[in-house]
């Protein structure tokens, strides 16, 4: 029997352990977690800070009681000869296969005030990261009007939202040019702002913070460029660094994060690494599709599974999460030059209702899109964008999938039987409705059978409509 030792209880962490037990159920498994709390939905934090989710409504299933999950406590060091885990308590745990699902370390930028001298923050800020980074926002948010997010990424942008729906004037500083730049072009970042500050929430570009203001108690944030932003408290989204502390002292090879092939092995045999704390062919994704698509991998090459398959990399899609605004973005947002033959670009753009829509395609391929305001197209656009598929010669298409066969083209209905409906969990329409064949009947079946919606939750109303719809071929 193999021992096999996860350190780190988050959503990679939870994944890898399941997804070896699955293969194993007879092997000794031992996760052990920093946190005080069970493995919970990280993406669903900004629900709980907008008040539209509790701690225990975010809580990942339970694992199988044969794994042994260890709360609370920090792993201090690894000997890689003796194959331990040491932790702060004085105790240690023998391995034969280690993962390292260590996470990331929210960034923290140059701002006078932020940080006292032994690292501690301001006590009227908060990095925003953990369960109980989101808990004490929620209770500095009490009686106070006016907060400031630090950070236009996707988490920003979604904290930004979270703290509007409770009533507060939200104020985000964004020191890039657009909101989103990772993610959207110039032209949807300035429609998402306009979004937003109907929905009360002022974005500021080219924002730097220098400082923080205030005595006793925070009054604002004072810019690089003198310009002062009131605020009551502050809130840090300004992106995550891989956790490689354990790896580095322990003597794995890492760069940005830990350094893995692509069956997600370190430069050790017996330690794998994966989620936000691993870097693939020079990429840190730090996002939960690739940080699962990982753990699968993982699984398979720890108990030498005959189903395993290396990991090759993900194609990004990335959905903001946030009451009030549908954004989902793919690829390379930039335009392409202008003398450049073998690239198209799609666009539509409705002001008056918030929608801008760009595709780019080369040689007849997706490889970036823009959905703003209207993600109705957002399942046809991602399958083609996954598959690398050719496009239909009527470009149109892409963008009003309706002009095909009327009005019937964006319910569930109208989807292939192999499209995913579910992109965290790589989870088909075909295998929604076999389980509804199967007897699910409710979301809650369908996601103990896939998994689907255990993910940032965004398939819920399509997979709701699949369960529903009674005219679905294959139904």
């Amino acid at each position: 029997m193999k021992r096999v030792v996860v350190i780190g209880n988050g959503m990679a962490g939870h994944r890898v352990a399941a997804e070896v037990h699955a293969r194993r159920p007879d092997w000794d498994i031992t996760v052990i977690g920093s946190e005080p709390y069970q493995a919970y939905n990280r993406i669903l934090l900004t629900n709980l800070l907008a008040g539209r989710a509790t701690a225990d409504s975010i809580v990942l299933g339970e694992q199988p009681p044969v794994i042994r999950v260890v709360t609370g406590r920090r792993v201090t060091g690894i000997d890689r000869l003796r194959r331990t885990v040491f932790l702060e308590s004085g105790s240690t745990v023998p391995y034969d296969r280690l993962v390292l699902a260590t996470g990331g370390l929210p960034f923290l930028p140059p701002v006078k005030g932020l940080t006292h001298d032994d690292g501690r923050l301001h006590p009227h800020a908060v990095a925003f990261r953990t369960l109980d980074d989101c808990l004490r926002i929620v209770r500095l948010a009490k009686g106070r009007r006016r907060a400031v997010v630090v950070g236009g990424g996707l988490l920003g942008l979604e904290a930004a939202r979270g703290l509007a729906q409770r009533g507060l004037d939200v104020h985000i500083l964004h020191a890039a040019d657009h909101l989103l730049e990772r993610q959207i072009d110039a032209t949807a970042a300035s429609m998402l702002s306009r979004t937003l500050t109907g929905l009360g929430i002022t974005t500021w570009t080219s924002a730097a913070a220098a400082k923080l203001l205030g005595e006793d108690r925070l009054t604002g944030v004072e810019l690089t460029d003198g310009r002062r932003i009131p605020g009551d408290f502050l809130v840090v989204a300004c992106g995550t660094r891989p956790d490689t502390e354990l790896a580095v002292a322990a003597g794995l090879a890492t760069g940005r994060g830990v350094l893995v092939d692509n069956w997600m092995r370190t430069n050790d045999p017996d330690v794998y690494a994966v989620g936000d704390c691993a870097e693939h062919r020079d990429t840190v994704y730090g996002l939960v599709g690739p940080a699962w698509e990982q753990a699968r991998t993982a699984a398979g090459a720890i108990t030498g599974s005959p189903d395993a398959t290396p990991y090759e990399g993900s194609r990004l899609v990335t959905r903001l999460k946030a009451a009030g605004i549908d954004l989902a973005a793919m690829g390379d947002p930039s335009d392409p030059p202008p003398d450049d033959p073998d690239t198209e670009v799609l666009r539509f753009s409705d002001t008056g209702r918030g929608v801008y829509q760009k595709i780019t395609l080369r040689d007849g391929r997706v490889t970036g899109a823009v959905l703003l305001g209207d993600t109705s197209t957002g399942g046809v656009v991602t399958r083609y964008f996954d598959r690398g598929a050719e496009v239909p010669r009527d470009r149109r298409l892409l963008l009003f999938p309706e002009l095909a066969d009327g009005d019937g083209a964006k319910d569930a209905a109208a989807l292939p039987g192999e499209a995913v409906v579910c992109q965290c969990n790589g989870v088909t329409k075909d295998a929604i409705l076999r389980c509804r064949k199967a007897g699910a009947r409710d979301v809650a079946a369908v996601a103990d059978h896939t998994r689907a919606t255990t993910g940032c939750g965004g398939c819920r109303p399509l997979v709701e409509e699949l369960l529903d719809c009674r005219s679905t071929r294959g139904a």
